[in-house]
């Protein structure tokens, strides 16, 4: 029988059969904070799913790793998979078109709204005005020496940063971990396998944890010199 859907076995079963990937209790618990459930009722949720066969479960070492079970989903046949194939680059092509016809809108839209009124002109000439004269002020401050961020304000800044990048360090440990564990003999290619499950690292999106680190330590150093 299957669990009511708000019942905290019906959440966390809906959240792995949705996300139908590697999981283990601190991801499905970070995610399912928002329904009030504690990491505890998140694993006991987790065990009882999968000791009833709701969910399949693998251990390696004193880690359990939860997911979906596969026999659930309809998994399409080659002839199958051509025929979305067709239909996803017949979409693809009529979605480039209509970016082509939307950008076209937009540029006569801007062209239209460049056209400024007299009015308009002269509103946004006061406000420039304003703004000229904000950043005279302000620049002469900077000349005269005067501190516009206070040292106090400056550490609650940088500590957040590092926290940020810290927070950043320890979930990229966590998942190499976990990432180690579920790959270490596995037969599947890799790569095929990290973009089957959607996972991106951050060079794939061109980030670097190295140099947002980098980067605080540089900007200490700059203050010790000054």
């Amino acid at each position: 029988m299957a669990p009511k859907s708000d019942s905290a076995e019906g959440i966390v079963l809906n959240f792995v059969n949705e996300q139908n990937r590697p999981l283990n209790s601190q991801n499905a618990a970070d995610s399912l904070q928002k329904f009030n459930l504690k990491k505890a009722a998140v694993q006991k949720a987790l065990d009882n799913l999968a000791d009833s066969g709701k969910i399949s479960f693998k251990e390696y070492g004193k880690q359990k790793i939860y997911v979906a079970r596969q026999d659930q989903f309809d998994i399409p046949n080659n002839e199958e998979l051509n025929k979305m194939k067709e239909e996803n680059t017949k979409l693809q092509e009529q979605l480039d078109e209509q970016k082509k016809a939307i950008a076209v809108v937009e540029g006569e839209i801007k062209a239209l709204q460049s056209n400024l009124t007299l009015e308009e002109l002269q509103a946004k000439q006061v406000k420039l005005g304003k703004e000229v004269k904000q950043m005279e002020e302000k620049l002469i401050k900077l000349r005269q020496g005067v501190t516009l961020v206070s040292p106090e304000e400056r550490k609650a800044v940088e500590k957040m940063y590092m926290d940020t990048v810290n927070q950043w360090r320890s979930r990229k440990r966590m998942f190499k971990d976990i990432w180690d564990a579920i790959t270490e003999n596995s037969p599947k290619n890799l790569k095929e396998f990290k973009e089957e499950l959607g996972i991106e690292y951050d060079e794939d999106v061109g980030v670097s944890l190295q140099s947002y680190g980098d980067l605080m330590q540089h900007g200490k150093k700059r203050a010790r010199a000054h």
